[in-house]
């Protein structure tokens, strides 16, 4: 039987990434279509590395000028398990003056959201109510102090936290800083880092 051809030229370019890709979950194992366009997309392809690793197959039928066509094939039934990065590097490679993320979780079909957040040496978060979401989190590397409503937790390398959704919390640094990875449902809107501000701004009771 011969490949459905999808011809994405005359759509807006809004529509056209989410119209291959939907075109590609309607697949099953071993069946493909073939994607007509007016250049190579490359950017398409990087797509597909991100949300289906090893999972997909491409061929170039056709390679322009005017007109490429290239077989996308499923190899797989879901997206597959995969390596996404090594802990003990992220902060090491991470500039130790900056705030904020410096990983993230970047699949767009996904239930979960995961950070990694890097505080440096006299930065804090000030104390907030956090989201509707219970959030985990893991200590990568530093040391800091978790306020709470009622107490401090010292936090060092290796600790594990649950943050209970609506509970109040405060993050202050060590000399070290503090590195620590976040998983929690995900939730479109939900800020993960609060601003930042120096460590010596903070009340005594942090």
């Amino acid at each position: 039987m011969a490949d459905h051809e999808l011809d994405v030229r005359p759509l807006r370019k809004p529509d056209k990434h989410p119209t291959i890709f939907q075109t590609f979950e309607a697949l099953t194992v071993g069946e493909s279509f073939v994607l007509v366009n007016n250049h190579d997309p490359r950017h398409l392809r990087e797509e597909f590395d991100t949300e289906h690793p090893r999972g997909y197959a491409w061929e170039y039928l056709e390679a322009g000028p005017g007109v490429w066509r290239i077989r996308i094939g499923r190899i797989a039934s879901t997206a597959l398990p995969r390596i996404l990065g090594d802990t003990r590097t992220l902060a090491a490679d991470s500039d130790p003056d900056a705030a904020g993320a410096i990983w993230k979780l970047s699949m767009r079909q996904r239930d979960l959201d995961s950070n990694v957040i890097h505080l440096p040496a006299g930065a804090s978060i000030e104390s907030h109510a956090g989201p509707d979401i219970d959030v985990l989190i893991l200590v990568l590397s530093g040391t800091g102090r978790l306020s709470t409503e009622c107490d401090a937790l010292d936090l060092h390398t290796g600790n594990l936290i649950w943050l209970p959704r609506r509970s109040r919390r405060a993050f202050s640094t060590g000399p070290e800083g503090l590195t620590y990875l976040t998983v929690h449902q995900r939730k479109p809107s939900l800020s993960l880092a609060p601003s930042l501000r120096p460590a010596t701004t903070q009340t005594s009771s942090d």
